[in-house]
């Protein structure tokens, strides 16, 4: 199981880094990305701690921990400036914090992020087939998300990325330990969007995109 959307103390989750790798490895992940929700405040401040905590923990840990950042509530007309700065600072994984029904997020942060080229479009609420299309284009990923409140709109999501052929990953998003869930919740959690095991399957090689080479079957 690989899991790209997770948070850290650096932002609003409840465990360090390290303890957050420790727990998603014992629950059977074999990787997970730290991406704590960011903007100009404080992207400079998250991005090296993760980078470097990800790199002290390679050669002690099975787990693989991919150094990220989520563009939160970012103008729409920023995003693109913040996505090149996160890369420059050695965020290897670039989520948007999409359009989702719980949070009055900027109408236009879907469209935004995915013309800066992000990584994956987390819980994009009732995106539109239009952006969705412009998602397969780009070459974004669209998350399927296990989050309360995110997770409403997934059946949605499943459709219209079905629909254009959009690739999908299924994240998590967890803020606490309670939050990680196994390959066996995940498959659950795909399922009740609609979708199938061979769909799964699908999403966890989309998500293997981020691993080196030589790890667990990365692309890289």
């Amino acid at each position: 199981m690989i899991d790209l959307h997770a948070h850290s103390i650096f932002s609003d989750g409840q465990l360090i880094p390290s303890e957050l790798a420790r727990r998603a490895e014992h629950k059977g992940l074999t990787a997970i990305g730290i991406t704590d929700h960011g903007d100009f405040s404080n992207v400079d401040f998250i991005i090296p701690r993760i980078v470097g905590v990800a790199e002290s923990l390679k050669t002690v840990m099975k787990i693989h921990v991919i150094p990220g950042i989520e563009i939160t509530h970012v103008p729409p007309d920023q995003i693109g400036e913040i996505v090149s700065k996160s890369r420059e600072l050695g965020a290897k994984l670039v989520i948007a914090h999409g359009e989702t029904i719980a949070e009055p997020v900027a109408p236009g942060t879907n469209h935004a992020a995915i013309k800066a080229g992000v990584d994956v479009l987390a819980h994009p609420g009732l995106i539109s087939q239009e952006c969705m299309a412009e998602a397969k284009k780009a070459g974004v990923l669209i998350e399927i998300s296990a989050r309360k409140g995110h997770c409403l709109t997934n059946g949605h999501v499943a459709q219209m990325a079905k629909k254009v052929g959009a690739r999908m990953v299924v994240n998590t998003d967890s803020h606490a330990p309670g939050d990680l869930i196994d390959a066996n919740t995940a498959r659950k959690v795909v399922n009740g969007a609609g979708l199938t095991a061979d769909d799964f399957v699908e999403m966890q090689k989309n998500a293997a995109f981020f691993l080196p080479p030589d790890h667990f079957g990365g692309q890289r």
